[in-house]
């Protein structure tokens, strides 16, 4: 059987990129595996920013991009602390969490989809010691 598939989009400081480091470096012990892909994932996890207004746009632009793509989105990061905002303009939102909420995200992942019955092996996993990295 095939292991569950999570989209990720990132978007925002480099504080948000270590959020999505966490979060996709737990999914992937977890026994997720991550595709680029909106079609072959189970859910889409969007890390967003809330800085500026054009930050706020690319966010809910980035939302409704899964959301047509895919319609099982998980919203996280800055622009979780208003979630009324992404609720309204994208209702069918499965979760809403805020920055540097790992376990929320992660949780929010395994209620959408389950986790596979798999126990990491480091042996046979590709997790690096030091997580998932997004940038070289």
């Amino acid at each position: 059987m095939a292991n569950p598939k999570v989209g990720f989009i990132s978007l925002g400081c480099p504080k948000a990129l270590v959020d999505s480091e966490r979060i996709l470096t737990q999914l992937k012990l977890d026994g997720y595996d991550v595709t680029p892909s909106y079609a072959d994932a189970e859910v889409v996890v969007v890390n967003t920013c809330g800085f500026l207004d054009s930050a706020k746009q690319e966010s809910l632009d980035a939302i409704g991009e899964a959301m047509a793509e895919n319609g099982r989105v998980i919203v996280t990061g800055c622009m979780g602390g208003e979630e009324a905002l992404i609720r309204d303009t994208h209702p069918g939102v499965l979760a809403v969490t805020g920055a540097h909420q790992y376990e929320e995200v992660v949780s929010a992942v395994h209620d959408t989809v389950a986790p596979p019955p798999v126990s990491h092996d480091p042996f046979t996993d590709l997790v690096p010691a030091q997580g998932i990295k997004l940038t070289p």
